[in-house]
């Protein structure tokens, strides 16, 4: 049997009728001669996530992993699984334009240098999701974010850099991290710089895996010319729960922490990685005592 060009793996975790919607799409796309498969990777739903992939989408690959092992390492058994020659991590809560996968493919296909793309992630309100076009949280990047400098300067790139709002949207360039909701990935690049860092659960993994790829020397790339459907913050950092806001709030500056820790704490030192650590701690604090 032949190698698919692309796999596309999709991590489920009781998002039933998301799953469904972006599953169907995945099947109903124009993909020219193109072959495909899709991995279903369910992290322990009690919906019956698991069951009713089977039953309405037989042609897609189920993998159980039993209980919620997170992002990354419920991601990791759908690409090892994975036989394509590309390999598409994509969130459950995306809907794909029929003919975005045949683009994309294409376009990594000429552009040869690249070993990782992305490409314009659509919200619901019709404006982009910038974390599929982000800069490296070094300590600055990540000052100017926390202290909203970026929010009021988003065009410089002195205060800019989080999301990269300096550089022209409407033409194919460089970026240096892009989202796990939409991550294509080279299965060359797969084999030389491994799977994702299962030491995050939940945020920072996607950026992990894009500082690897980069270190080792391949472009990630942002097509403006796709588009996709992210109907993002259905649930974690703007749930309507408040409890699990925080919670998944506690995740996200947990993991970018573990992220600096792996990656910039020897470069920067110890003055910067003390104030750094006391920072996080603080931010910690004000979350779990009074919910801030």
């Amino acid at each position: 049997m032949k190698n698919p060009d692309i796999s596309v793996v999709v991590l489920n975790f009781n998002t039933k009728d998301m799953t469904r919607e972006c599953v169907l799409r995945l099947f109903d796309s124009d993909l020219k001669d193109l072959y495909m498969e899709v991995i279903v990777v369910d992290n322990g739903s009690s919906d019956g996530s698991i069951q009713m992939i089977k039953k309405e989408f037989p042609k897609a690959i189920c993998i159980d992993n039993k209980k919620n092992l997170g992002f990354a390492a419920g991601n990791n058994p759908g690409i090892r699984r994975a036989r394509g020659r590309y390999v598409l991590l994509l969130n459950s809560d995306c809907e794909v334009a029929p003919n975005a996968l045949f683009y994309m493919v294409a376009f990594m296909d000429e552009y040869q240098t690249a070993g990782a793309s992305t490409c314009k992630l659509i919200l619901q309100n019709g404006l982009m999701d910038p974390a599929c076009h982000r800069g490296f949280p070094t300590p600055w990047v990540s000052l100017t974010y926390l202290t909203k400098l970026e929010k009021l300067f988003p065009k410089t790139r002195l205060f800019g850099e989080y999301h990269q709002g300096y550089k022209d949207l409407s033409v194919i360039h460089e970026v240096d991290c892009i989202s796990g909701a939409f991550f294509l990935v080279r299965r060359e690049v797969i084999d030389q710089v491994g799977l994702l860092d299962e030491d995050y659960f939940m945020y920072g993994e996607d950026i992990d895996w894009a500082f690897r790829i980069r270190k080792a020397g391949w472009k990630i790339l942002f097509n403006p010319n796709v588009s996709v459907l992210h109907k993002k913050k259905q649930s974690g950092r703007l749930h309507v729960s408040r409890k699990l806001c925080i919670r998944t709030e506690l995740y996200f500056h947990t993991y970018n922490w573990l992220f600096y820790k792996k990656n910039y704490a020897a470069r920067y030192g110890r003055i910067c990685t003390y104030a750094i650590h006391v920072a996080y701690t603080i931010r910690m604090y004000l979350l779990k005592k009074f919910g801030i």
